[in-house]
């Protein structure tokens, strides 16, 4: 809980309001205005958000100017290094690290309802053949709550523990159908003697004809991805999920609402639109043409990937992810891979030219897992699905905090209402 030791006073037409201070355990000072409208007869007016705390969390803490990212306390860097996905998962929806028989245990419940309601391949069916699967997503997502009747009660603590599994074990069944029917590929059911990230691997890549064998290192770099993307604190699509569920809607419908508000591309296609700037470079030669364009304030290009709207510094999910890229490269090779070759040029000198250095733009997550998901076959198309796979956990941890907090009221923005006044309705043929 925060402190309230220290107070903040507002003065409107010379008349002060008392404004409690919330000191939190890390982070900025937060004025709190719950009343401030019961009192002063006003509202506060903040386009966006981005300097307004909408609730109490103990699950991510991000600090841009530092560069640092936190779950539960734990920087994202030893996390992605020395954990895994689903123990990263456990931490978020839990709060602590598990025990081996925890782990054990959980693992073994998400792996045990990773298959789909038989009934929902028709459903699948019902879309066109070159539907996105983003599209896709979001509509199997939120028929979810068609089939699973059992644990749409929110109120009941067992039935939201029923739907969080479901929805972690069920998203990369979701999510490599949707591929599999964008493509016009038969659907390949989870096998339970696999890791998750290797489980999702095998369904995108594998048919019927041959047998398929994951690779351990592109499955680590799956997981990584995974592990990277979980949760980002209050980000658009979070915030979404959240105000979804201040109305008391069931979780399917609330992570369908997330995957919706994901599929922006100033949110969840950042990784894809960096690609695409990889594919229009198209050459190594042609680097020093971008970067001159980039450094000129009046060409309207810009280098995707590189730099942070958060981290001010770098991003410090990207040294991991850096890592894997390399070692997923190496494993395929870039010497018949245009795109690939650009980026890794491209990547050299941003960390040595002093105009980046200066800047600060230093290749973020979004650059390493676009190189790494475009290297192991994925279309752009998935780019997008595969970060959905990921926050699914988050958005969870986050769904679960807020049902259970008695703090929380359903969500009512307010405006700052700029139309006309009160005005008589005048008959048609008046006008």
């Amino acid at each position: 809980m925060a402190d309230t030791k220290k107070s903040a006073t507002l003065t409107i037409d010379g008349k002060n309001y008392e404004l409690p201070v919330l000191s939190p355990t890390a982070g900025p000072d937060v004025i709190d205005i719950r009343k401030l409208y019961a009192q002063a007869d006003v509202f506060t007016y903040d386009p966006g958000f981005t300097s307004t705390a909408s609730c109490d969390s103990t699950i991510t803490f991000i600090d841009g100017d530092k560069g640092e990212l936190l779950h539960r306390g734990y920087p994202i860097d030893q996390l992605a290094e020395k954990s895994h996905f689903l123990e990263v998962a456990y931490l978020l929806l839990y709060g602590e690290l598990p025990s081996a028989d925890q782990l054990e245990d959980f693992e073994s419940r998400v792996t045990m309802h990773t298959m789909l309601h038989e009934q929902m391949v028709n459903f699948f069916r019902g879309f066109r053949r070159d539907a996105h699967p983003m599209a896709v997503m979001v509509g199997v997502v939120g028929a979810m709550s068609a089939f699973y009747h059992d644990s749409t009660d929110i109120s009941d603590p067992w039935q939201r523990e029923v739907a969080s599994i479901r929805l972690i074990a069920k998203m990369p069944t979701i999510a490599a159908w949707a591929y599999k029917y964008h493509i016009g590929q038969p659907f390949v059911y989870p096998k339970n003697d696999l890791d998750y990230a290797s489980n999702f691997l095998r369904m995108c890549f594998s048919v019927p004809a041959e047998e398929y064998v994951v690779n351990p290192i592109l499955s680590r770099a799956m997981d990584r991805i995974f592990t990277l993307h979980a949760d980002h604190e209050q980000n658009a699509s979070t915030s979404t999920v959240r105000l979804a569920s201040s109305s008391g809607a069931n979780p399917f419908a609330c992570i369908a609402a997330g995957v919706a508000c994901l599929w922006g591309p100033a949110h969840g296609g950042a990784n894809q639109a960096c690609l695409e700037m990889l594919r229009e470079i198209g050459s190594v030669d042609r680097i020093p043409e971008f970067i001159e364009r980039a450094k000129d304030k009046n060409d309207p290009f810009r280098l995707m990937g590189f730099g942070h709207r958060v981290y001010k510094n770098f991003d410090p999910r990207a040294k991991v992810m850096k890592q894997s890229a390399d070692e997923v490269l190496d494993l395929l090779g870039v010497e018949n891979n245009p795109t690939l070759q650009v980026a890794k040029e491209l990547e050299r000198i941003a960390l040595e030219d002093p105009y980046f250095k200066e800047k600060k733009l230093y290749p973020n997550v979004d650059f390493y897992s676009g190189i790494i998901l475009d290297a192991m076959g994925f279309p752009t198309s998935m780019f997008t699905p595969i970060f959905a796979l990921a926050r699914t956990v988050g958005w969870i941890s986050q769904w679960k905090e807020m049902i259970a907090d008695p703090q929380m009221k359903i969500g009512r923005p307010r405006q700052l209402y700029v139309g006309e006044t009160a005005r008589d309705y005048v008959d048609v043929e008046d006008r």
